[in-house]
């Protein structure tokens, strides 16, 4: 009797054991029995902000209908993404409680942990609801170098290096690109979709004699700017954004009175992953546009003392780090926007064996469209979509690591790339 006690007290214990440790993406007791995590390096995208554009701007004369009352002025954080953030950050204080990289009531002690937002309300203030869950009861500071809504250059992608042989070849990479990958009808579709969506044709835009057309669209490179379209695609990139985003603050799955399929969401979402695609991630343009913020990246990775970092930025931040880094191409599931979700964390947490080696394991982290829309608490049984990234060249081992070094030094070779560019 005692020693059938003593069997059920032990598959007791070590099933705690294993949903503790299974708590972080899915990693379980076996992996844990190799290796222990030493610090974990975050890129965010904010959470749900409200549309960039103002009253009477192009999402509202582009449809006869009435937009989501929006919780908050135009391109800040909203009142729901403040909640979701919170929820994500609350997350990762269990998960890595789960690790032992921190505790339940854990004060960081000085460079430990920095926290380093644009200044932008929608990106200082994810910071904050992130420290507020992951913290809660630590006095975090938000680092952000301006007034709030003034850009840092460090999580802008803008040029940081330009000349007009530069301007050409990137130019001319990027149409390349948009021919081959046939991005062109892809764009078409999803335009005539996006007219289907918000009942275009009864709109004050169509009155007026305007359409969403690639015949206007322009590559602009210019000094010290993002790499951008100008054209009728803009107007289209902008309603999409609204759309998106008020899909998520809303619980129902119609829009404007329309029930729309999930291969419609991804459609309309296609045309801002490829405005991003053509305009940020060709090697040219992602080695130039991601430059400071992988410097700071690169700087928070070998910084030894540092054992959290939350850098806050944009899509566009995430996307030409990610096309810098030479990643493999991918698609997200449970995701209308497949690249770089609202919200969307790219995580890089660095693992030790028992012989001392370190190892890297980057990752995508990020809320489902479900989670989103009922703003879902996150647990072991409910936890956020993990994608691991995938790095041309480099080999994994069998429990899905990167060597620590190789990843550093796919770090430097991006770095590198972007001093190569003063010889075009």
């Amino acid at each position: 009797m005692i020693k059938k006690f003593s069997t059920l007290l032990f598959l007791f214990l070590l099933t705690i054991s294993v949903n503790a440790y299974a708590y972080w993406v899915g990693r379980d007791a076996a992996f844990h029995e190799k290796y222990e995590l030493q610090k974990m390096t975050i890129l965010s995208r904010h959470n749900i902000r409200s549309p960039m554009s103002a009253p009477g701007s192009v999402p509202e004369q582009a449809t006869p209908h009435k937009w989501f009352k929006w919780t908050s002025g135009p391109a800040k954080l909203s009142l729901k993404g403040g909640q979701l953030e919170t929820i994500m950050g609350q997350y990762f204080r269990r998960a890595l409680t789960s690790e032992k990289l921190v505790t339940e009531t854990y004060r960081p002690k000085e460079g430990e942990m920095r926290f380093y937002a644009n200044s932008k309300q929608r990106t200082i203030a994810t910071s904050r609801f992130f420290a507020a869950g992951f913290l809660p009861i630590a006095n975090v500071t938000v680092e952000y170098k301006y007034e709030p809504e003034n850009s840092d250059l460090v999580f802008s992608p803008h040029l940081a290096y330009y000349s007009e042989g530069y301007k050409e070849k990137s130019k001319k990479e990027m149409l390349d690109r948009f021919n081959r990958e046939g991005m062109k009808s892809k764009l078409e579709h999803a335009f005539k979709t996006l007219e289907k969506t918000i009942d275009y044709k009864n709109s004050p835009m169509a009155k007026a004699g305007k359409t969403f057309t690639l015949k206007d669209m322009q590559i602009s490179i210019e000094k010290d700017k993002q790499p951008k379209f100008k054209g009728s695609i803009n107007d289209a990139y902008d309603v999409v954004d609204a759309l998106i985003l008020q899909y998520y603050e809303e619980t129902g799955n119609k829009v404007f009175g329309k029930e729309l399929t999930t291969e419609e969401w991804e459609s309309l979402s296609s045309i801002t992953d490829m405005y991003m695609d053509i305009t940020l991630k060709t090697p040219l343009s992602s080695a130039n546009a991601a430059h400071r913020f992988l410097t700071v990246m690169n700087e928070e990775l070998l910084n030894k003392d540092r054992k959290f970092s939350f850098l806050c930025g944009h899509d566009s931040t995430i996307s030409a780090a990610l096309a810098a880094l030479d990643v493999k191409p991918y698609k997200l599931p449970n995701t209308i926007e497949k690249t770089t979700p609202i919200g969307v964390k790219f995580v890089i947490s660095v693992w030790k064996d028992k012989n001392g080696e370190e190892f890297a394991s980057p990752e995508l982290v990020y809320q489902s469209v479900n989670q989103l829309k009922s703003a879902e608490i996150l647990t072991e049984n409910n936890p956020p979509m993990v994608y691991r990234i995938k790095l041309k060249g480099l080999t994994e081992n069998k429990d899905g690591l990167y060597r620590l070094k190789e990843v550093e030094a796919r770090f430097k070779k991006a770095l590198n790339d972007f001093d190569e560019l003063s010889k075009l």
